[in-house]
């Protein structure tokens, strides 16, 4: 970073400032809670953790030093919950997110469909000439719980997804939130959610990379003493080659298959 994009001394001192004011309302909030899931130690909690993250991100660009503290991302805790106790009434709310890799297998899918459904008859005017039109007939066409498991057949990249369950007091009318139904997503009410990202298999294999190393080198050394004492069964080179082909043929019967989804993460009350 260059000297003239460095924060000041000022303004990290004024940051940790900020994380000592906070650090004040967080502890008045705590000691005159109303309950367990109190309102206002919730936010004093997130007005901590946004400035105790300020304070770390200018202390390493004007000093390249950290603080010791960890703030726990938003997506590790959810808001205390509002809801009913016992809720009746429940909103399912799904969000999947693609990216359209292979625009000509989506549009190809499209127009099998709509041949499919014209049974013969010639095409005048497909939807499926256009990307935009494709969509509308592939997700008019199939569940989104079929997409989701063929997305790669439809030229689709699958990104994050997030399934909430929230709770409500009544039942809503017929037709009462079309027109926004987003719209009154409150996450105070969500009963449980579920994410799935690449974010955390990338977080598992950071974990589990120490781990690896070691396993490795324990086993170079397991092949190093049978190398050079000779101890091992004649005919272990056989059994190690039929193991090589059942591998072989496993992982191919793997890749055949659909593929794994991201790690997740649930959440519940």
């Amino acid at each position: 970073m260059s000297d003239a994009a460095q924060p000041t001394v000022a303004e990290v001192r004024a940051a940790a400032e900020a994380v000592k004011a906070a650090l004040d309302r967080h502890l008045a909030a705590v000691e005159s809670r109303s309950g367990e899931d109190d309102p206002a130690v919730y936010e004093a909690f997130n007005e901590l953790a946004v400035a105790a993250e300020e304070y770390d991100e200018l202390l390493y660009d004007r000093y390249d030093e950290v603080t010791p503290f960890e703030i726990p991302g938003s997506e590790d805790t959810l808001p205390p919950y509002t809801g009913p106790e016992d809720p009746h009434a429940l909103s399912v709310l799904i969000r999947r997110d693609y990216v359209v890799v292979e625009p000509q297998r989506l549009m190809a899918q499209a127009q099998r469909v709509e041949a499919a459904e014209a049974d013969g008859a010639p095409l005048t005017d497909s939807a499926g000439s256009t990307v935009h039109g494709a969509l509308g007939v592939l997700f008019g066409e199939f569940e989104p719980d079929e997409i989701a498991s063929r997305h790669k057949e439809f030229g689709l990249e699958e990104g994050d997804s997030t399934l909430w369950v929230t709770a409500a007091d009544d039942p809503a009318d017929p037709g009462e939130w079309l027109e926004g139904p987003f719209d009154q997503a409150d996450p105070q009410r969500v009963v449980c959610r579920f994410d799935v990202s690449a974010v955390f298999d990338e977080e598992y294999d950071d974990g589990d990379a120490d781990g690896e190393d070691e396993g490795d080198e324990e086993g170079e050394d397991v092949e190093d003493d049978q190398d050079g004492q000779g101890h091992g069964d004649p005919d272990d080179s056989d059994v190690r080659s039929d193991l090589d082909v059942e591998s072989d043929e496993d992982l191919d019967t793997d890749l055949d298959g659909p593929p794994d989804r991201a790690r997740g993460d649930a959440r519940r009350r």
